[in-house]
C-alpha cells in the first residue's frame, strides 16, 4: 500500500513570537483532533530575524495554555528551502505577504503557495493583527481567528 501524501504548511508573521507560533500550535491541536498528524509537516517562521532563539511571548504561551495547548517552538527566519519544501506558506498581514512574495521571486523551484492566513476566515476578517503592544485580550483575538482559519484551511486543503 503506498504511503500517504504528505502536506506541509509554514504559518509566518514579523516575529515569529505572537501570531505564527499560535496558528502552528492551533493546526496541530486540530490535525492531531483529526487523525492527520502524520499527514502533514507544520512549522512557523518569521520575515524577520529579530527574535531568532525566543520562545513564544508569554502572553501567547497563557493564551495556548488556557485552550490546553503549549509550544516548545523557538523562532526562526524563513529560509530560502522553505519556499521550495512547504506547501503552502500562510502569513498574517500584507506586510508578510509582500516579503514573501518578494524572497520567492528569488528561488527558483518555489513550490509554495504563499497566502494570507486570514484569506481562509468564514467572517472574512482577511489580516490578522499584531497582539504584541496590545494585551492578553488580543493574543484570545488572534487565537480564535487562528482557529477559525486553521479549520477551514485544514478543510480546503484535505
Amino acid at each position: 500500500m503506498a504511503e500517504p501524501v504528505r502536506k506541509s504548511v509554514l504559518f509566518v508573521c514579523l516575529g515569529n513570537i505572537c501570531r505564527s507560533p499560535i496558528a502552528e500550535a492551533v493546526f496541530r491541536k486540530l490535525v492531531t483532533e483529526q487523525k492527520l498528524s502524520d499527514h502533514w509537516l507544520v512549522d512557523s517562521g518569521a520575515v524577520s530575524d529579530w527574535n531568532v532563539g525566543r520562545s513564544p511571548d508569554p502572553r501567547a504561551v497563557s493564551c495556548l495554555r488556557t485552550h490546553g495547548m503549549n509550544t516548545a517552538h523557538k523562532a526562526r527566519q524563513v529560509t530560502k528551502e522553505d519556499f521550495v519544501t512547504f506547501d503552502y506558506i500562510l502569513c498574517m498581514d500584507e506586510s508578510n505577504l509582500r516579503d514573501l512574495n518578494r524572497k520567492s521571486n528569488q528561488i527558483k523551484n518555489c513550490k509554495a503557495k504563499i497566502e494570507l492566513l486570514g484569506s481562509y476566515d468564514p467572517q472574512k476578517q482577511l489580516i490578522i493583527e499584531d497582539p504584541y503592544y496590545g494585551n492578553e485580550s488580543d493574543f484570545e483575538t488572534v487565537y480564535e481567528q487562528c482557529m477559525r482559519c486553521c479549520r477551514a484551511f485544514l478543510e480546503e486543503a484535505r
